[in-house]
């Protein structure tokens, strides 16, 4: 799954750099910087598109989330690239008068249906069409993190899970990661070599 999200925010770039006017350029950097947010924080969609101008801090790298139930919490922008887009995508949309950070072209708040549209018509643009969801990054957002050992409670906090055992659904091993740790942590290794 992670190779065909990489392939999408590679396409991303590509539609923003064949935009043909103004328009379909402030599209596609707002697209992308919705793709690059889902990737890099697990968000979900109705976070991403009820968040507000106010609560995107991008000197700070901080954004804040309402979460379900009307929880808040922060998630800090890790990675250079994803603040760059949002940066791009900020400056676009500087004179926009609206509260919400992602918006249409009526200067409202984006739908989710909207993003979800967004994602599937991106997905089939793929050399191998795979009908994609919004969740889809949120769970390889969390998969990826625990293969990278990464402590279940962190990612539950991140993730905005009120009970850790939602977060469990998560900790499925994939089968990469199992084959290294077989290799490399198998508990026969700690003994010595017997030949036959």
């Amino acid at each position: 799954m992670f190779l065909i999200l990489f392939k999408k925010i590679v396409l991303i770039y590509k539609i923003t750099k064949d935009a043909q006017n103004d328009y379909q350029y402030k599209q596609a950097i707002r697209n992308g910087a919705i793709i690059e947010l889902l990737f890099a924080t697990g968000i979900r969609i109705s976070e991403l598109c009820y968040l507000k101008n106010e609560d995107v801090d991008l000197k700070e790298r901080m954004i804040k989330i309402f979460g379900k139930g009307s929880k808040e919490r922060y998630i800090y922008l890790g990675n250079e690239q994803v603040v760059n887009i949002l940066v791009k995508y900020k400056k676009l949309t500087v004179h926009e008068e609206s509260e919400y950070f992602f918006i249409n072209k009526y200067h409202e708040r984006l739908s989710e249906q909207s993003v979800r549209i967004y994602i599937q018509q991106l997905g089939k643009r793929l050399s191998q069409p795979i009908h994609l969801t919004p969740h889809m990054f949120r769970h390889t957002f969390a998969t990826m993190l625990l293969d990278k050992d990464v402590d279940i409670r962190h990612i539950q906090k991140i993730l905005g899970h009120s009970s850790i055992s939602i977060t469990q659904i998560y900790t499925h091993v994939s089968n990469t990661k199992q084959k290294e740790i077989l290799i490399a942590k198998n508990p026969r290794n700690d003994y010595m070599k017997i030949h036959i």
